[in-house]
């Protein structure tokens, strides 16, 4: 509701209450008369960026902007090895690119901030960003033994290519210390759900891993620097994707919790395009196995039969939960509206009763989840769709998780609808002018 306010304009009444100011002709032209034959000016070679260019310029740039200004001494990152801290690490490396770049294009202040960032001495500065980047960044590699070796081996091929200062860590330790402690409190031991365990016991065994990184990435960003006699501190860098946020897929103050994130307000989609796009130009060539490797959190143990999947438990597909943050915040759309639009969006391959279920499971998770997005790291914003609430999304974060009215609505409007005619809208033409985009909010009709 603040957001469709705030997105209407006044109508220009109260300027239209105020007296009329007059004007004065005066004969007197400000340029040149229109003539074929006089060159007016030189046409402007306008670059258009893509979109995987942004995600990769542009975060670098917020990052190098922010390290200089705040004083630190570079970065620190819990590499898993999967997709969203790869696209990070990407984009640091992306950053020193950059930096390397400027100053042999002879720039002084970003030449001047590289020395006292990087601490060169006796007149040396950074001409390699694979030495730069050795100087600035840690990654830190936190296994357990539930992570696969295919991704602790991803992740040392990626920081081998990029040039961090990489490290291996296990946690298996700290995790049995806590549960030892646990079962000495209460005399019970949690078990994983694939042991006999409830989904209590399994979500709580997977916060414990993903909480206890968290504190072991800041003891690091705070103590490697010492250790190596360096001076400053280092940033903890966050990888939450836009869509983890939306949905609250993710552990509160695990490792979504950081100092900043460059890749908060994009979505998983967009940051697996620029995982392929960085892969061929910026030279790390791990990341295309690294993007196609299906998206898991390596939270719960490895079965012959059973492998633990992000998207199978978040109930959505990455794609899909695209189609809602666009949805919900550039189209301003609750849930009533939306499940109006992806009648006609999806309606060739899908019964109103089937979209409607699943509207109804994003908007319960979405407003179940909503604290977690009060605590959330700042980050970049590169899209309209940035589910964050501090800084961004000024709507309250305390729902009715039942939506009762709204759910009820969907019902009522899924009996009215004939399944058969929503079918054949689904294969006209508007269905295909949809592909790139909704309808009007509120509207029923997507031309409209």
């Amino acid at each position: 509701v603040t957001s469709l306010r705030g997105s209407l304009s006044s109508f220009q009444e109260q300027a239209s209450c105020k007296v009329k100011v007059p004007s004065v002709d005066v004969p007197y032209n400000l340029c040149l008369p229109f003539n074929l034959r006089i060159r007016l000016s030189v046409p402007l070679q306008i670059k258009y960026h893509s979109a995987e260019e942004e995600i990769a310029f542009g975060p670098a740039c917020w990052l190098w902007d922010y390290l200089r200004r705040s004083g630190a001494s570079g970065f620190l990152l819990p590499l898993s090895g999967g997709a969203d801290s790869s696209s990070v690490s990407a984009i640091v490396g992306c950053m020193c690119q950059l930096v390397v770049k400027e100053i042999a294009n002879g720039d002084e202040q970003v030449k001047a901030d590289a020395i006292r960032i990087g601490n060169y001495k006796d007149g040396q500065y950074p001409t390699d960003s694979r030495e730069l980047v050795k100087r600035i960044f840690y990654s830190v590699f936190m296994g357990s033994e539930n992570n696969s070796k295919m991704t602790k081996s991803r992740a040392k091929v990626l920081a081998d290519e990029i040039g961090s200062w990489h490290l291996e860590v296990s946690i298996d330790g700290l995790v049995s210390s806590l549960l030892s402690l646990f079962q000495t409190l209460t005399g019970k031991r949690p078990r994983y759900k694939v042991d006999g365990g409830s989904n209590i016991e399994n979500l709580s065994l997977q916060n414990i891993q993903a909480r206890i990184r968290m504190v072991l990435a800041f003891m690091l960003a705070s103590l490697l620097p010492w250790v190596h006699n360096k001076p400053g501190f280092y940033l903890v860098l966050g990888s939450t994707n836009a869509d983890e946020g939306l949905r609250g897929n993710l552990t509160k103050y695990d490792c979504s919790s950081a100092d900043i994130n460059p890749i908060g307000s994009l979505s998983k989609q967009d940051l697996r395009a620029f995982l392929r796009w960085a892969a061929i130009h910026l030279g790390y060539s791990s990341l295309a196995y690294i993007e196609a490797a299906p998206p898991t959190a390596e939270l719960e143990p490895i079965r012959s039969n059973y492998t633990q999947c992000d998207e199978v438990d978040i109930g959505m597909s990455y794609e899909e939960l695209s189609v809602y943050g666009r949805l919900r915040k550039t189209f301003r759309c609750g849930p009533v509206s939306m499940f109006q639009n992806l009648c006609y969006r999806w309606g060739a391959r899908l019964s109103p009763s089937q979209v409607a279920e699943k509207v109804k499971h994003f908007f319960k998770y979405y407003s179940i989840n909503r604290h977690k997005m009060t605590t959330m790291t700042p980050f970049y914003h590169a899209e309209s769709y940035s589910p964050e609430d501090n800084r961004f999304d000024l709507r309250q974060f305390l729902y009715n998780t039942r939506w009762p009215y709204q759910f009820q609505k969907i019902d009522e409007l899924v009996h009215e609808l004939d399944v058969k005619d929503v079918q054949k809208l689904g294969n006209h033409d508007t269905v295909a002018a949809l592909s790139n985009g909704v309808g009007a909010t509120g509207s029923g009709n997507p031309n409209v």
